[in-house]
């Protein structure tokens, strides 16, 4: 999941406390979000929004819509770093000295055709920009190389479709469920429908398989542990008199620490080959570890919630800033976290006035344009309030610019 399309691009801010604008938090806090507001700016955000959603990419695809955001950097005199991650740009915002922080933003679209008709919809049958698309390890890749070693904390968010625009919800701690998938074959003996006694009936098996599983949560899991494990694919057999030779399930199990989650993992794979084999049948499980990697939880820092609290209470008021409860979907921020202090929020993206909640992920998601502001201007008053923090506390050290982080 991830935050929504206003510069699609990973940015490193870099400042130093010596610049007038640091000397009053809160001040040049509310100016950040007046500045995002102003007509000049807003119809720049609003432009390129509706640039990248009318032409949508999948992950790792996304070559238009990163020579959209290269250009701009060109116009503005940012310098940035391409490609990152295949597709990936990170652009540089200060002196290119540490410390660095970060703000994450996804670029790729969804499989998903755009049924909502307005002036700007997808023109690519199929793909569609519906808020949140995880699930390609992108995280992972940028991380991999090494394009983040320097970073001493990143930041991202994510909208909410449920929450007024001017609000914020999170919390300190788990946030998002870690994902991961699965998908087993199981594998018996086909035969003729009317003669089951000469076949070995995988159907049967995988059936009493699926009814297992359910088992690991309602008759393992702690209680007060919350986990999912969902089964959402079960395909097998072509006739309504054939017995096929095998059966393909999958699903997806979700929880709240690494831990817990590679209990469930190992509990996956001995309940299919266990239940399988009491139906005198075969499984092989695979959990798409290369092809889709496993989703970790997101972990707020503490020290990063509190800096939180009083930069979104300065800049949407206190009664504004929301406390969170678990959210079972998962998101890829979760790997930065796991490789330096991160924190994620939610974003309020709703008009009051419209009782339509646009899910996301669906055909029908909509985004209130006037949110994108907000967005900016809470992403800039973090990443300067924290690199102040920073200043204050360790000393300043000449550097030279490195492209490479």
């Amino acid at each position: 999941m991830a935050f929504i399309k206003w510069v699609n691009l990973l940015m490193i801010f870099h400042f130093f406390a010596a610049t007038p604008i640091f000397s009053h938090s809160t001040s040049f806090t509310s100016k950040f979000l007046d500045l995002a507001k102003e007509p000049e700016v807003f119809d720049w955000m609003v432009d390129i929004r509706r640039k990248i959603h009318e032409n949508p990419e999948l992950g790792y695809e996304e070559f238009k819509t990163s020579e959209l955001i290269r250009s701009e950097l060109t116009k503005l005199g940012i310098p940035y770093k391409y490609p990152v991650a295949v597709t990936g740009v990170i652009g540089f915002i200060g002196t290119g000295s540490s410390p660095f922080v970060a703000l994450r933003a996804d670029i790729d679209a969804l499989p998903i055709q755009e049924l909502l008709e307005w002036e700007h919809k997808s023109k690519v049958p199929g793909k569609m920009h519906a808020c949140a698309e995880e699930g390609l390890g992108g995280a992972k890749k940028v991380l991999d190389s090494g394009a983040l070693e320097n970073v001493s904390a990143i930041f991202g968010l994510h909208v909410d479709p449920t929450l007024p625009i001017g609000e914020v919800t999170t919390r300190s701690g788990p946030l998002f469920a870690g994902c991961g998938l699965f998908e087993a074959i199981v594998s018996g003996k086909g035969g003729h429908a009317a003669m089951p006694q000469y076949s070995i009936d995988p159907i049967v098996a995988a059936s009493n398989v699926v009814l297992s599983l359910q088992h690991l949560i309602s008759r393992e899991t702690d209680p007060l542990d919350s986990k999912v494990l969902t089964l959402a694919k079960f395909r097998g057999g072509d006739a309504f008199n054939v017995i096929p030779d095998s059966v393909t399930i999958g699903g997806t199990f979700r929880g709240f620490s690494r831990e817990s989650m590679m209990h469930l993992k190992q509990r996956i794979k001995q309940v299919i080959i266990g239940q399988a084999s009491v139906y005198r049948c075969n499984a092989s499980v695979n959990f798409l570890d290369e092809e889709i990697p496993y989703i970790p939880p997101t972990f707020n820092s503490d020290e990063l919630h509190k800096l939180f609290e009083s930069v979104a209470g300065n800049m949407f008021g206190v009664n504004n800033v929301k406390s969170s409860e678990l959210i079972m979907a998962s998101e890829d921020f979760a790997s930065y976290q796991e490789a330096m202090p991160g924190y994620i929020f939610l974003l309020g993206i709703k008009n009051i006035s419209d009782e339509h909640i646009s899910v996301p992920h669906n055909p029908h998601f909509q985004v209130d344009e006037d949110a994108l502001p907000y967005g900016a201007a809470i992403h800039a008053s973090l990443a300067s309030n924290y690199l102040l923090k920073l200043h204050q506390d360790l000393p300043l050290v000449e550097e030279k610019y490195n492209d490479e982080l």
